[in-house]
């Protein structure tokens, strides 16, 4: 009856676009259903507001800037990193399709899937190393500063793999089509940079590139995560999607409102970013790849 309910609330209140519909996942349970709930406020209204670092430099569409751009993915990646890490730990990992029966995500057991839980535990370290880049471009001394440090994540994500890998999915959908937007939005302000740019051209472009390497990974993700739940193909998609994502920072349909329930207290428990950060080596899995060359 809970499901039943919540799909009906979905029906009623939430606009699909956000990430339903283009997922396809309505129908796939309480995760699914329930992760859109609260309001629309901004990342803004979370003590985000960005520093001026970015100068007059933005995008002459959306109005994003480079520092909002940033804020915003190093916010997400938080979020990649506090859902990897508690799904690696929670109950969910005893899942045959993952570590199995009795097993956890460094001990497999023979009823396991070692394979999957490796896609784990790299997308883990991946999206720390994404974090990372994105802390030291803002200038950020460390994790302990990030400007959110709670997510929350609807009640039973953690526990079996259906909500699980809904919710993959779903975060996955937004932070593809987030990046997709910001390699847009920073290619943009490299054409339309002039001489007196606080931030050159070449830069901008960089940063385009940047962002689509990073859009790649999460598609892998993605992928990946289809894999583990046994969607075929799990390789579905000719273009990945922009999720009806049309900006990153600033908009009603920015990648910023379209995150904020996990920022949102009704959504279900609260999750510890500094727990993820500061236990995430016991359970990661390291792999190789730098930047693109700049």
């Amino acid at each position: 009856m809970e499901i039943e309910n919540a799909m009906e609330l979905v029906r009623k209140s939430l606009d699909r676009r956000k990430f339903l519909r283009a997922s396809g996942m309505a129908g796939m349970g309480v995760a699914a259903t329930t992760l859109m709930l609260g309001n629309a406020t901004s990342l803004a209204a979370q003590s985000l507001a960005p520093t001026p670092a970015a100068g007059t430099v933005q995008d002459p569409i959306t109005k994003d800037t480079p520092t909002e751009i940033l804020t915003a993915a190093l916010i997400a990646e938080d979020l990649a990193t506090t859902f990897y890490y508690n799904g690696l730990i929670g109950p969910v990992i005893q899942d045959p399709n993952l570590a199995g029966p009795g097993g956890t995500a460094t001990h497999v057991s023979s009823g396991g899937n070692l394979g999957n839980v490796d896609y784990l535990r790299a997308a883990l370290a991946e999206e720390i190393v994404h974090a990372n880049l994105l802390r030291a471009l803002l200038g950020i001394s460390g994790p302990a500063s990030d400007p959110v440090q709670t997510f929350y994540f609807p009640t039973g994500v953690f526990d079996t793999l259906t909500p699980f890998i809904a919710t993959l999915e779903a975060l996955e959908n937004a932070f593809i089509g987030a990046y997709l937007n910001a390699t847009v939005e920073f290619s943009r302000m490299a054409a339309a940079a002039g001489k007196g740019s606080s931030i050159p051209s070449w830069k901008l472009s960089y940063y385009a590139e940047v962002a689509a390497a990073i859009m790649g990974v999460e598609s892998e993700h993605r992928v990946l995560g289809r894999v583990i739940s046994n969607s075929n193909p799990a390789n579905n998609r000719n273009y990945e999607l922009v999720d009806g994502i049309r900006s990153v920072y600033n908009g009603p349909h920015s990648a910023v409102v379209a995150l904020t329930p996990f920022l949102t207290s009704s959504t279900g428990p609260a999750y510890s970013f500094a727990d993820a950060i500061s236990n995430a080596s016991s359970v990661d899995r390291t792999v190789g790849g730098g930047l693109p060359p700049e």
